[in-house]
């Protein structure tokens, strides 16, 4: 699953989580921009940051983890030290390392690692252990969820998103979250069971049902070409051979596409009704 690109666009949508994820008033999060920044040398490039017009309050750095990584902290400070040579800012500043699981977390640290945790210079999550809070917070929930409890979860938000979300922009905007959580990490969904966890009402607005909706488009106006070429060249066939018995005409209904096409061209050689038998009967029509 894609977790860096889902959850930057879960910070970009629920502007506050990140201070409910710290325990902190979600006022705090009044002036802050979230943004990602790349950083030279390696090209480290951040989850997220957090920078607030004012200098008083804090730039907050913030690192997803959803594989093991033995270099994790070593990474994040050499990436935080990199930007903050290069960008040389007067604010203080927090990192937030996001596990999905406790089990992820490295166990063994240094002690300057353990310094800066001990400090509150690093602060660790671990997102399994979360308690229930916004849609933001559900959507997270269901991120590190098991493929069982997802339909619920879904259910959930989605009715929760109807009843606390008055912005009908907003409201979409959930919807493809929602939908881009369900298609990165359980991947092994079909269409209808991903459909199925969707209210009927929003069903229309997923990508799922578009993508739907658009090949049987397609599917309409393949079947559409298909039943024109068909007619027509039973149409042909009738006006040089007289009128087509049952056989053949059901011989040439199943045709594809394709057949029909070879069909309108050996039919120009044809001359009596035998020539037609031959062809339906070959193998290579």
């Amino acid at each position: 699953m894609h977790t860096d690109t889902i959850f930057y666009q879960i910070f970009l949508t629920f502007h506050t989580l990140l201070f409910e994820i710290l325990g902190e008033p979600t006022e705090n999060a009044t002036d802050y921009k979230f943004t990602s920044v790349e950083v030279k040398e390696k090209a480290f490039r951040f989850d997220g940051i957090f920078m607030a017009d004012s200098l008083e309050k804090p730039i907050y750095f913030v690192e997803v983890q959803f594989q093991p990584k033995p270099d994790f902290y070593w990474e994040l400070i050499a990436e935080i030290n990199i930007y903050l040579n290069q960008f040389k800012p007067v604010q203080d500043w927090q990192a937030v390392a996001l596990f999905a699981k406790r089990s992820l977390d490295i166990k063994e640290l240094t002690a300057y690692q353990q310094e800066l945790i001990n400090s509150g210079r690093i602060k660790r999550i671990y997102l399994d252990e979360l308690p229930p809070g916004s849609i933001g917070m559900g959507l997270i929930e269901l991120i590190v969820s098991k493929e069982a409890q997802a339909p619920e979860l879904v259910k959930t938000l989605m009715a929760r998103t109807k009843t606390e979300v008055e912005n009908e922009r907003e409201k979409q905007g959930i919807i493809k979250l929602l939908e881009t959580v369900l298609l990165s990490k359980f991947s092994q969904l079909s269409r209808q069971e991903i459909e199925a966890m969707f209210l009927v009402s929003d069903i229309k607005q997923t990508r799922v049902y578009q993508e739907a909706k658009q090949e049987g488009r397609e599917e309409g106006r393949e079947e559409g070409k298909k039943d024109e070429a068909t007619n027509l060249l039973i149409r042909i066939l009738s006006k040089r051979f007289g009128k087509l018995g049952d056989s053949y005409t059901q011989n040439i209904n199943s045709l594809n596409i394709e057949q029909l096409e070879k069909l309108g061209e050996a039919l120009l050689d044809f001359t009596d009704i035998n020539d037609l038998e031959t062809w339906l009967k070959s193998p290579d029509k």
